[in-house]
C-alpha cells in the first residue's frame, strides 16, 4: 500500500510576555501566519519542534506545537478552524489586536457590514442605547450614549 502524502506543516506557540500567537521561522519566531515557515515534510518539522523546546525552557513560549496548513496561489491556510482563529487575533473586535493590521483570513469577516454570505447583512445600532445598569457595564468605554448610570432612579 501507498503511502500518503505528507501535510504540509508550520510551528507555532504564544508568547509568555504577552499571549500573542506566533510562528516558528527558522530558529526564531515571528508574529504573521504569513511570515512562518511550512514544512513539506515530517522530518524537518520534528526537528523544528525539537528546537523550539529551547523557547520553552527558557520561559521564552509556551505549547509549542505543530499544525496543519494548506498553500496555495493565494498564501498559507490553517486547515483546523482552531488555527484559523488563532491566526486572526482575538475574536472579540476586529478594530483592536493584530487583526486590524491585517485583511480577514478565510471565512471572512466577521463585521456584519462586509458580510457576503448567507444573505443580506443586518448593520446592527453602532450606540445602542442601554435599558439596564448590566448593558451598560457591558459596552465598551464610552459607549453608553445618553443613558447613564446617572439618570437611573435607584431610589428604594
Amino acid at each position: 500500500m501507498p503511502m500518503a502524502e505528507p501535510v504540509p506543516q508550520m510551528l507555532t506557540a504564544n508568547r509568555l510576555r504577552d499571549g500573542d500567537v506566533l510562528y516558528w521561522k527558522a530558529g526564531a519566531w515571528v508574529e504573521a501566519l504569513k511570515d512562518g515557515e511550512v514544512f513539506a515534510e515530517s522530518a524537518p518539522a520534528d526537528a523544528a519542534l525539537t528546537a523550539a523546546q529551547s523557547f520553552v525552557t527558557g520561559n521564552v513560549v509556551v505549547s509549542a506545537y505543530l499544525f496543519d496548513v494548506r498553500v496555495d496561489e493565494n498564501g498559507i491556510h490553517p486547515v483546523e478552524e482552531r488555527e484559523i482563529i488563532r491566526a486572526a487575533g482575538p475574536s472579540v473586535r476586529e478594530d483592536l489586536g493584530k487583526q486590524a493590521s491585517y485583511p480577514p483570513l478565510e471565512g471572512g469577516s466577521k463585521n456584519p457590514e462586509d458580510f457576503s454570505g448567507r444573505g443580506a447583512a443586518q448593520t446592527p445600532n453602532k450606540n445602542p442605547a442601554p435599558k439596564s445598569a448590566a448593558q451598560i457595564s457591558t459596552l465598551p468605554q464610552g459607549e453608553g450614549g445618553k443613558d447613564t448610570m446617572d439618570s437611573f432612579d435607584v431610589s428604594i
